[in-house]
């Protein structure tokens, strides 16, 4: 294993490169993904390479061993500023997996079993589309769909958001969403918005059917194109003044009802 000790090596800003760009991520069909946790859940099957710092492989040397055994994955130390030169967090942890991706279609999510679906339209925040995908993991979500104008769902802030879920979440992008949530109705998926003009509470529905919550923009809410293909509008009740709650902590609400429900 070779170590790397300026950051004029080409290896060296290829990784950065990779780290910065979505387009170099897209066109090699990748994902960076850093920090002991998402080194330690990696699928070996999908790792190409690890980057180590010599003070991470130092002291973890026995992880690094356990989790690369039988990979074919490249593996490379780098010194400790070297390292933090690549590194997109502020106190790095000292290792950073190369990934490749893995996406699922809707047409997948839609087959068999009984669907239950998260729909993000035009969510611009990293770290919520990324809680909010960890939290469907969590509920039992079996896919989750976005709108192609979502936040990069590949964007370093949003793979460290996930906490691991971006390995084993279905998801998908679509290019029009209203047509997708169609395609879902057409599918036999019932379709619900949180929204102000909801008549029914949320916890009066019935999620064990095939279902799909709709959850728009942090600031504006969902498209009019999106809303009108709910089929059905809920309404979380609020206590005091709170008109309504953000789109990640009502998404959770939501999906934990639906798990709520699926248990019984």
């Amino acid at each position: 294993m070779i170590t790397i000790t300026s950051t004029a090596n080409g290896r060296v800003k290829h990784l950065v490169s990779l780290q910065k760009k979505k387009k170099e991520r897209e066109e090699e069909n990748v994902f960076l993904a850093e920090g002991i946790r998402m080194f330690r859940e990696v699928p070996g099957e999908r790792l190409k390479e690890v980057w180590m710092s010599e003070t991470f492989y130092r002291k973890e040397r026995a992880l690094a061993e356990r989790v690369l055994e039988g990979s074919s994955a490249g593996r490379v130390l780098l010194s400790d500023h070297v390292y933090e030169h690549v590194s997109d967090t502020k106190t790095p942890q000292g290792v950073l997996c190369v990934v490749e991706r893995k996406e699922h279609d809707l047409a997948g999510m839609l087959g068999g079993g009984a669907p239950f679906l998260l729909v993000l339209d035009n969510l611009q925040d990293p770290g919520n589309v990324g809680t909010m995908l960890r939290t469907a993991e969590g509920a039992g979500v079996t896919g989750v769909i976005l709108s192609r104008d979502c936040a990069d769902i590949y964007n370093p802030k949003t793979i460290r958001s996930t906490m691991g879920s971006i390995y084993r979440m279905p998801f998908c992008y679509v290019k029009d969403l209203p047509a997708a949530v169609d395609q879902m109705r057409g599918g036999g998926v019932h379709t619900y918005a949180a929204h102000l003009d909801g008549k029914r509470d949320y916890d009066q529905e019935d999620y064990r059917k095939p279902c799909a919550f709709l959850i728009g923009n942090e600031g504006s809410g969902l498209r009019e194109e999106t809303l009108k293909r709910a089929e059905t509008y809920i309404r979380i009740p609020m206590k005091g003044q709170v008109e309504s709650l953000n789109a990640a902590a009502a998404a959770s609400v939501l999906m934990f009802e639906a798990a709520r429900q699926r248990r019984q």
